[in-house]
């Protein structure tokens, strides 16, 4: 599958398209419904669109013909979109790879980013993030090699930035020690038990790394039935969920959506109108944690800032 029938689909070098944009939507465990939702998010405002080559989780097959779909008809450009892929370790795979098992993780590494580029339909792909470390502490040996082989699809022109997933502080600091290319783009699942994973933000806020935050809703039940966040949402004619993904512009957080309701992916979008206020702000932050809240150490950013 090609977008518009040709390969011709990279940014052009002096695009003025934003780096990204403020809200990602994310189509892991959509299975037969993926085409469709993927056209959907992006017919009602998505404008980035977050996938992997694993097809354990995802169907990136289908998100490439969903992108197609919204080209197709005329609602978007490629330029218009953020188009986000992963690697994947074995490891993290069914018996569906998307490479040669018994090549070099280098070759590994290639095999499925050419993969992506036909599911997707694409040349350029906007960010390429390795899918987790293979170990718990540290970084393997297939890690900093997968790293080294993004690095070098990056230098040729195919990628834009590069990013890793479901990583540790302590393995984000190693891997930004060590790699030439530094993570542009950190992306984990947020707890409120962990102060919504505030040290690693903040890592990523004095490093000028993009966080990605996943499962703010689904991860956080509790505080979207916290009484104070119902609150806030009366106040601010908001549903809870409305206000966590606020909270999550507001501290620096480039939220993902996976909803497969379309009523629910035009409320997530929906949340630009208003603002927190600083005090609402310091209460999400250790809403549904022990912790008491604690200063800033990084400023509160606003979209547009």
């Amino acid at each position: 599958m090609t977008i518009n029938g040709n390969r011709d689909n990279k940014r052009p070098v002096n695009s003025r398209s934003p780096e990204h944009p403020p809200f990602l939507y994310g189509t892991a465990w959509k299975e037969e419904k993926t085409r469709s939702l993927t056209f959907l998010a992006i017919r009602l405002g998505f404008r980035g669109i977050d996938t992997a080559n694993q097809r354990k989780h995802y169907f990136e097959e289908a998100v490439g013909e969903g992108i197609a779909d919204a080209i197709g008809d005329g609602l978007v450009t490629r330029e218009d979109l953020f188009l986000q892929t992963k690697f994947t370790h074995q490891s993290g795979q069914d018996e569906r790879l998307p490479y040669n098992a018994k090549a070099s993780i280098g070759d590994q590494v290639r095999q499925s980013f050419a993969s992506s580029q036909v599911h997707l339909g694409v040349d350029f792909i906007d960010s390429y993030v390795l899918h987790g470390p293979t170990i718990r502490k540290g970084l393997g040996a297939a890690d900093l090699d997968a790293w080294k082989a993004m690095e070098a699809i990056q230098a040729e022109g195919k990628v834009g930035s590069l990013g890793i997933s479901n990583i540790s502080l302590e393995q984000l600091r190693t891997l930004h020690k060590v790699a030439k290319i530094k993570p542009r783009f950190v992306q984990i699942r947020c707890y409120a038990a962990r102060c919504w994973e505030r040290d690693i933000r903040e890592f990523c806020s004095v490093n000028g790394i993009v966080f990605q935050g996943f499962s703010l809703l689904t991860a956080n039940r509790q505080v979207l039935n916290h009484e104070d966040m119902k609150e806030m949402a009366r106040l601010h004619r908001k549903t809870t969920a409305q206000i966590v993904l606020r909270y999550a512009l507001e501290v620096g957080i480039l939220p993902l959506t996976g909803t497969k309701s379309g009523i629910h992916m035009a409320e997530d979008l929906d949340i630009f109108g208003f603002q927190l206020t600083v005090a609402n702000v310091k209460a999400i932050e250790t809403m549904g944690s022990e912790e008491k809240p604690q200063p800033f150490r990084t400023s509160i950013k606003r979209p547009g800032d």
